[in-house]
């Protein structure tokens, strides 16, 4: 490609009912490739652990950006996504050249260059890399949150729609952490 820094970008959290979306963008070493990183999706949470101290070791920078459930609700699940990765890149402590966004979308009016890469998790090492670090970094703090909200089982389920989530939601109702825009009709015991 010719660029020095290429930074993946991927986020997590698009499908949750609660929670924020975060993103994440990692630059390697173009020669570096860590055993095991792949999609955050195909690794249990013990891996991704694991794989998380690894990648922030050996990248040259790791970004993070976030978007609130408030920001999701006024900006929708799509472009706040975009807004989370676009807060990421620009936090890397290395200025990237060149980006490999994970799906068909990017943030518009990018600064940098880039390409979309869709299931680009599974293709390209810095777009998992990014995967995981988002992930690894979203499931922590909905795990902080479960100490506030127990019975919402966040601890297990990191805000995502199970069985569990949607009874808690019709017998105690949303929480301040709740995505105001999901339909409560879909909320059912």
């Amino acid at each position: 490609m010719g660029y020095e820094h290429v930074a993946g970008v991927d986020e997590a959290g698009r499908g949750c009912l609660a929670g924020p979306v975060v993103a994440a963008a990692v630059i390697l070493p173009p020669e570096v490739r860590i055993n095991g990183v792949r999609d955050s999706k195909l690794l249990d949470a013990t891996a991704r652990e694991t794989l998380a101290l690894r990648i922030e070791k050996k990248a040259l920078a790791v970004g993070l950006g976030m978007c609130t459930p408030d920001e999701v609700d006024h900006l929708n699940i799509l472009w706040a996504a975009m807004e989370a990765m676009r807060r990421a890149v620009a936090s890397l402590t290395a200025q990237p050249h060149y980006l490999l966004v994970d799906g068909n979308h990017c943030f518009p009016d990018s600064p940098w260059p880039f390409d979309k890469v869709i299931g680009g998790d599974g293709l390209c090492h810095s777009i998992a890399a990014a995967s995981i670090i988002a992930k690894v970094n979203r499931d922590r703090l909905m795990k902080k949150l479960h100490d506030e909200y127990p019975v919402y089982s966040w601890h297990t389920n990191v805000g995502y729609p199970t069985p569990e989530h949607y009874a808690a939601l019709a017998q105690h109702g949303p929480t301040p952490y709740h995505r105001q825009t999901f339909r409560l009709g879909d909320v059912r015991s």
